[in-house]
């Protein structure tokens, strides 16, 4: 007897669908990147400090915002956390690769403090554009049945 591949076959995502799971991405992405650069600036730490503290916290505000839908559906911590996991690790790795990178490449970005327009201008355009890259990169998981596909079955 022979084990066959496992292949997911789906409905092929919309762009609808994938714009809503990367809204849900974007918006722990935002809150954690938003704090964590606002806590890096005012505490005086470096660029480099700043950014990890930035990434790590997007990461976890983006699986908490997950993790407590899953949750509320009445699943385990363990299984909650394993999906929460398979549902936005690419999604934040590419939101936050776009979102630093564009910042670490804009001319004074990295040195702007929190009173100037240029520190939360930057800010805003980055998170604009990583919207826009990861949303493509959402609804090709989607439509594989990987991220986001594996948390609509626990969503009301």
């Amino acid at each position: 007897m022979q084990h066959e591949a496992h292949v997911h076959h789906s409905a092929p995502a919309s762009w609808p669908m994938a714009v809503r799971a990367t809204l849900h991405c974007l918006t722990g992405c935002a809150i954690g990147e938003v704090l964590g650069m606002v806590v890096g600036t005012a505490l005086g730490w470096g660029n480099l400090a700043t950014t990890v503290l930035a990434i790590a916290l997007a990461f976890l505000f983006g699986y908490s915002l997950t993790l407590r839908g899953v949750l509320r559906a009445g699943v385990g911590l363990r299984a909650a956390v394993r999906v929460a996991l398979a549902a936005d690790t690419l999604s934040i790795a590419v939101m936050e690769l776009i979102d630093n990178g564009v910042i670490a490449l804009w001319p004074r970005a990295m040195d702007a403090g929190l009173a100037d327009a240029l520190f939360w201008g930057s800010l805003a355009i980055s998170l604009v554009l990583a919207f826009l890259v990861t949303t493509p990169v959402n609804k090709w998981m989607i439509g594989r049945g990987k991220g986001h596909a594996v948390v609509h079955q626990y969503h009301h």
